[in-house]
C-alpha cells in the first residue's frame, strides 16, 4: 500500500462529508420552502443545483478510481446522518 492513500482517502472522505451536508442541506431547505407554499421558481434552483453538484463531484471523483470514490460516498452518507440529526425540529 502506498503511503500517499491513506491521507489522500482522508481527503476525499472529508469531501464526500462536505458533499453530503451541502446536497441534504440543500434537501431539507428545498423540503421547507415547499412545505411553506413558497413559488416554484424558488425551489427548482435548489433542486438542479444538488443535482448537478452532487453528479459532477461524484463524476470528478470517480475518474480517481474505486476506492476514492467508495470513499466520498461514505463520507457523503454520513453527512446525511448529520443533517438528519442536526435539521430535524426537536
Amino acid at each position: 500500500m502506498n503511503a500517499h492513500i491513506g491521507p489522500e482517502l482522508i481527503l476525499y472522505a472529508v469531501g464526500g462529508l462536505a458533499l453530503g451536508i451541502c446536497f441534504f442541506g440543500l434537501l431539507l431547505w428545498s423540503v421547507r420552502l415547499q412545505a411553506s407554499g413558497a413559488a416554484l421558481t424558488r425551489i427548482l434552483p435548489l433542486y438542479l443545483s444538488r443535482y448537478v453538484i452532487a453528479g459532477g463531484s461524484f463524476w470528478l471523483i470517480a475518474q480517481a478510481g474505486a476506492l476514492p470514490l467508495l470513499t466520498a460516498l461514505a463520507g457523503f452518507l454520513i453527512g446525511r446522518y448529520v443533517v438528519q440529526r442536526k435539521g430535524m425540529p426537536s
